[in-house]
């Protein structure tokens, strides 16, 4: 595996375990209660805003997995959308990016 395919792949997991960690420990003292999360996110403008840019690069990132999957017929690479909308865009572009580098 190229050191560049590894990057990726290390970039994917770390992108997978950090939020988490953050969101667990959120959860883990508020409640399981998704709502109160998104509530927890829009606290204030500036949040409001990171939310809001990471929700438009998160589909434009879903666009381009697509429309890349269609061309490319990398049928595994779907994964990386729920990926990229359950855990975050951190996992799931670096994710979609090691499994796009694969050789053919």
């Amino acid at each position: 595996m190229s050191p560049l395919r590894l990057t990726y792949l290390a970039l994917a997991i770390w992108g997978a375990i950090h939020p988490m960690y953050y969101f667990i420990s959120w959860f883990n003292e508020n409640g399981y209660d998704l709502m109160a999360m998104v509530d927890a996110w829009h606290v204030n403008a500036a949040t409001s805003g990171l939310v809001w840019d990471l929700t438009i690069a998160a589909v434009a990132l879903t666009v381009f997995i697509i429309s890349e999957t269609l061309v490319r017929r990398n049928w595994i690479a779907l994964i990386a959308i729920p990926a990229t909308f359950c855990i975050g865009v951190s996992c799931g572009l670096p994710l979609y990016l090691f499994l796009r580098s694969r050789p053919i």
